[in-house]
């Protein structure tokens, strides 16, 4: 999961440091650039910076309380929180009017539905490539090897992170092949997949029942994550849906059981099949193979589970699923009961 709002904000600023330093003397700077990883972390305000810099700072204070603080506040904190995240995000973009992060996250609490956002995001789509492209333009200038890499890849993120949004808005509203074309854009301006696209676009090729295309994507793997193979729970869950949609249920059973070994010990995660608050900054870091990870795969993968009607309300594959895994885990249905009388206790 790449992007690291905090790690990107310490990147921009030390490339901006570095080139401060170019024009002195180089031993003055090796010594000055010991100091950068100090005075980041205790004096950020003393260090080179401009207004763009600072908005984006906000924006990762900002992402810090609507992603990482605000899911897990009581109802009595939440209000405090979504106020304070907005307030970063509107004082970010007074600084810097093109802080398309800021733009974009604020836009998730102005849109009246789903496909409105999306609809905000395909219609700004065009003008923020332009401008991220602009910037990338400037901001590599004079810059040579792994300084200008970097500082094209820190312009463009931004526009990266606005289709990622645009094809996860496209999906969760029923538009799978603007979902499928958003991804594939971003696939071509990032074949690396900083933003984890690929899962968005197994779930969307899913949703079409695009056999080829999900085989395809698997092969792709190796190109896009060379660290990881195609076995992760976003593209073993579109797996098991199309085996399930084609009545294939040995086949189904057979990647459920795959994706229980994958991510051992996380068989309640499957029965509960919990919704959570998409990331606003970008999809949640969690670490790979995790229980997080499963959990972040099934709560965006209720487009699939959902579908249809049945009796538990879970949809007709989440349904299946949920028994299935009872059946294979007995524990995981005791853990899972636990968990709700749990969060029932705590929120009566």
């Amino acid at each position: 999961m790449a992007h690291d709002p905090k790690r990107e904000d310490y990147q921009r600023l030390s490339l901006r440091f570095a080139r401060e330093l170019d024009a002195g003397d180089p031993v003055a700077a090796t010594r000055a650039f010991a100091s950068f990883g100090r005075r980041f972390a205790q004096d950020r305000d003393s260090l080179p910076q401009s207004d763009a810099d600072r908005a984006f700072h906000l924006v990762v204070l900002a992402a810090e309380v609507i992603d990482y603080e605000l899911p897990f506040a009581t109802d009595e904190a939440a209000e405090k929180l979504i106020q304070r995240g907005k307030d970063f995000l509107n004082e970010a973009l007074r600084l810097d009017p093109s802080c398309h992060d800021a733009l974009r996250m604020r836009s998730s609490s102005e849109a009246p539905t789903v496909d409105a956002r999306y609809r905000f995001l395909a219609g700004h789509v065009r003008e923020v490539r332009a401008s991220c492209e602009k910037i990338r333009d400037e901001a590599r200038g004079g810059l040579s090897g792994e300084r200008a890499t970097l500082a094209a890849d820190i312009a463009l993120r931004p526009y990266w992170r606005w289709l990622a949004s645009m094809a996860e808005e496209a999906l969760i509203c029923g538009r799978n092949h603007d979902a499928i074309a958003a991804a594939e854009e971003l696939l071509a301006q990032d074949p690396h997949d900083t933003s984890d696209v690929r899962f968005t676009l197994a779930y969307a090729l899913a949703k079409l029942e695009d056999e080829e295309g999900l085989s395809e994507l698997s092969r792709r793997y190796a190109s896009l994550c060379p660290l990881r193979p195609a076995d992760d729970a976003w593209i073993t869950l579109a797996r098991i849906s199309l085996a399930h949609k084609r009545c294939d249920f040995a086949s189904a059973r057979e990647q459920l059981a795959r994706l229980l070994a994958t991510y051992p010990g996380t068989g309640s995660a499957l029965i509960r099949q919990s919704e959570l608050p998409d990331g606003e900054f970008a999809r949640l870091r969690v670490t790979p193979y995790s229980e997080d990870e499963l959990i972040l795969a099934v709560s965006e993968g209720i487009v699939l589970l959902q579908e249809g009607s049945a009796r538990s309300g879970k949809g007709v594959l989440g349904s299946w699923i949920a028994r299935e895994v009872a059946r294979m885990d007995p524990h995981a249905t005791e853990e899972a009961l636990h968990m709700g009388r749990n969060e029932g206790a705590q929120s009566s």
